[in-house]
């Protein structure tokens, strides 16, 4: 099996490559960084693949970050969509399967429960838009061409050292000024990078879309707790529903007024207080069957405080 894997140096794309590496397929990585077979930034140009790959594991993307100027949007669409377009126009041989690492964000999102892949896709922001963008392109492109085109859309991804969400608050809740919302029960839909990365060569023939989920969606008291007792921290405190509220609203209007950017405003307090769940059973139908995220802490926390 002739795979080609890009963005293999990321936090996700390690997990995708420690479990080729294990089932000893041919890898072969593209990118900007010296220890890619292939350097090359897709976001920039065509490069010229010759090499007949199996399977394709499209993993290169730009997350993790709200762009706060028109340039700094512009380079979701840089990386998500182009560099997509980029890759699938680079290969001289077609290949038999590709896998595309998409989003929930597609979805566009910000509550809701149970989200099947037959939800529409309305995300308006930079990084929802590219990757519907990048979807379209792929399917239009594996229909053209005859190639399998699978596309999995990820909710918040767990593993050691992550990036974005949860390490702020693995952070938050070390140093201590972490706080739950009322009960602190709104759940959200997450998943072990290591399971995913196990299940891609699985569902990679099949082609489709699917979200995939821990199926547990956790709350948010449910992580603190766990996070809290494995670094022997007094348990995160409640804050009252109706004080966070009046600090959204302030947080809010001071964001309008000095253009700041506040660790709280309306958006964020209706995100810490609204579930948002994505139905897997898609995926489950063909084998999924993911580990649960709060039963296996040490997957995805240090012993470093």
């Amino acid at each position: 099996m002739k795979v080609l894997v890009t963005g293999s140096t990321g936090f996700f794309g390690k997990y995708v490559l420690n479990e080729l590496k294990h089932l000893a397929y041919s890898v072969d990585t593209i990118g900007r960084n010296n220890s890619a077979t292939i350097i090359a930034d897709i976001s920039k140009a065509v490069p010229l693949l010759h090499e007949k790959y199996n399977m394709v594991i499209h993993v290169a993307g730009k997350a993790h970050v709200v762009p706060k100027t028109e340039l700094e949007a512009q380079e979701f669409y840089n990386v998500n969509l182009n560099g997509t377009k980029n890759l699938i126009n680079a290969f001289q041989h077609n290949p038999d399967c590709f896998v595309f690492i998409s989003t929930v964000s597609v979805y566009g999102l910000d509550f809701g429960e149970n989200i099947t892949e037959k939800t529409p896709l309305n995300s308006l922001e930079p990084y929802g838009k590219s990757k519907i963008m990048a979807e379209k392109a792929l399917v239009s492109w594996g229909k053209e061409k005859n190639i399998k085109i699978t596309i999995l859309r990820l909710p918040l991804i767990f593993g050691k050292n992550p990036p974005g969400n949860l390490k702020s608050m693995i952070n938050a809740i070390q140093k201590k000024y972490y706080f739950n919302i009322g009960k602190g029960d709104v759940r959200k839909s997450m998943v072990f990078a290591n399971d995913v990365a196990k299940f891609i060569p699985n569902i990679a023939s099949k082609g489709g879309v699917y979200n995939l989920t821990d199926g547990h969606n956790p709350s948010f008291r449910e992580l603190s707790n766990i996070i809290a007792n494995h670094y022997k921290i007094r348990p995160s405190v409640a804050v009252n529903y109706s004080v966070v509220l009046f600090m959204a609203n302030i947080g809010e209007l001071i964001q309008k007024v000095f253009k700041l950017k506040m660790p709280i405003n309306k958006r964020q307090f209706s995100k810490m207080t609204k579930a948002l769940t994505f139905n897997d059973n898609k995926a489950r139908a063909l084998g999924w069957n993911p580990k649960k995220i709060i039963d296996n802490p040490n997957e995805w926390l240090t012993n470093d405080l």
